[in-house]
């Protein structure tokens, strides 16, 4: 039980971490991650990729590609709020 909630901790804070960060950086001037959808997209995509590989590991279960893909959802929300200010005038 212990080791499940690390490793769910750990996926959902890399997963939230990373995805804030490249938004941040990386998708910057990109229109599409301002509409209202792209967090729920981001975030359902995210957890589908990921059910695959967690439902082969023993230790954890689909909860824990749920949960990394509310995480990376959440990125992307806080990511397009804070974006890098805009240079020159």
């Amino acid at each position: 039980m212990i080791l499940w909630l690390i490793a769910t901790g750990l996926a959902a804070g890399a997963g939230y971490i990373y995805t804030r960060s490249f938004v941040r950086s990386r998708l910057r001037y990109v229109d599409a991650v301002q509409k209202p959808a792209a967090p729920i997209v981001a975030g359902t995509v995210a957890a589908l990729a990921a059910v695959l590989p967690v439902a082969l590991l023993p230790v954890v279960g689909v909860g824990t590609a749920v949960v990394f893909g509310a995480s990376v959802a959440a990125g992307v929300a806080s990511g397009r709020k804070d974006r890098a200010p805009e240079l020159g005038p």
